[in-house]
């Protein structure tokens, strides 16, 4: 997540270079081609306007849902922070007289190893999505490090090698583990470890991990439906493909004006379409470690600080660090 005040604008125009390049020289053709041939191919600006405002409605809506999608998920993750926080402290809190510490501290690293395991699964690429690849990002690399290790380099540190063993029999590796802390909770309660009242607490607790899981393997599993996202695409492209020529027939008809400023006006008029679009499309999927989506690394490991200090841990990892802007 981008996280300086604002975008440098030579930023934003290298990350839309592509279609800002492909419009000066479409523009550029069109016109050099009514210079060439002088045949009046130019048509009226105000249908054309009519689509453009078709295409304005339609980006915003897109545009709307994709930051919906893309808050919603921050919200889902800034929810397992505090659910986890509050787990943490309420097996923490447990009388030592009932429960060795460490049995608490078994619990609180599973935790953190669901934590850990369910931000490398919103991390796996989906065909929908823009796919680059990790080795490629050297602009992040503690993400890019982290990707191309995998997760169970980063369980090493709270799981046994038998319990990783297990675990990669397994497709949803979070979902297990959630399993594994509720049914620890039920032995405990079977023992007398624990009173009925705190042990339906925690059980609730995990529930509400459980259903952050989900939301997360909602938004991340399925994507902005493709017929709105498709659709919104073509019709910009259709508008963007006639400004040309709605300029050029006002440019025309001006004896101030002259017919190759067409070229800038529609260059200008074609890229802030296609950024806008792009802006979208780059909103709808927060999970896949682009500039603007949720940091779950840097949340990741806020919950591995803050759970580690209530263990009294000495060897705790330093936050992530912002990297060109960019929190991760």
């Amino acid at each position: 997540m981008y996280v300086n005040r604002h975008y440098h604008i030579w930023s934003t125009i290298r990350w839309s270079k592509k279609p800002l390049i492909n419009a000066f020289f479409y523009s550029l053709a069109i016109i050099v081609l009514y210079e060439i041939t002088d045949i009046p191919f130019s048509l009226p600006w105000q249908p054309i306007s009519v689509i453009g405002i078709a295409v304005a409605f339609y980006l915003g809506f897109k545009n709307n849902s994709s930051y919906d999608r893309a808050w919603e998920a921050r919200k889902i993750w800034g929810a397992i922070i505090n659910d986890s926080r509050s787990i943490a402290i309420g097996v923490l809190s447990l009388p030592k007289s009932d429960v060795s510490f460490e049995w608490k501290k078994e619990f609180v690293y599973r935790h953190i190893a669901w934590v850990l395991a369910l931000k490398h699964a919103m991390r796996k690429m989906k065909s929908w999505e823009h796919g680059a690849k990790v080795e490629n990002l050297v602009f992040t690399p503690y993400y890019r490090e982290e990707g191309l290790k995998g997760v169970f380099p980063e369980l090493e540190k709270y799981l046994t090698s038998d319990q990783i063993d297990n675990l990669k029999t397994y497709t949803n590796i979070p979902f297990h583990l959630l399993k594994t802390q509720s049914l620890e909770l039920k032995k405990l309660e079977e023992s007398g470890g624990i009173t009925e009242y705190k042990h339906v607490w925690l059980q609730q607790l995990i529930s509400k991990l459980m259903d952050s899981q989900g939301m997360s393997e909602r938004i991340k599993n399925f994507p902005f439906p493709r017929q709105y996202a498709s659709t919104g695409l073509f019709i910009n492209y259709i508008f963007c493909a006639l400004i040309p020529f709605g300029l050029l027939d006002i440019f025309t008809q001006s004896s101030m004006l002259h017919y190759w400023l067409t070229v800038p006006f529609s260059t200008i008029i074609i890229w802030i379409f296609f950024l806008v679009d792009r802006i979208g499309d780059y909103s709808e999927n927060p999970f896949e470690g682009a500039y603007n989506d949720v940091p779950i690394s840097s949340i990741t490991r806020v919950i591995e600080i803050d759970l580690l200090e209530m263990l009294e841990e000495k060897d705790i990892p330093e936050p992530y660090p912002v990297e060109n802007g960019f929190l991760m």
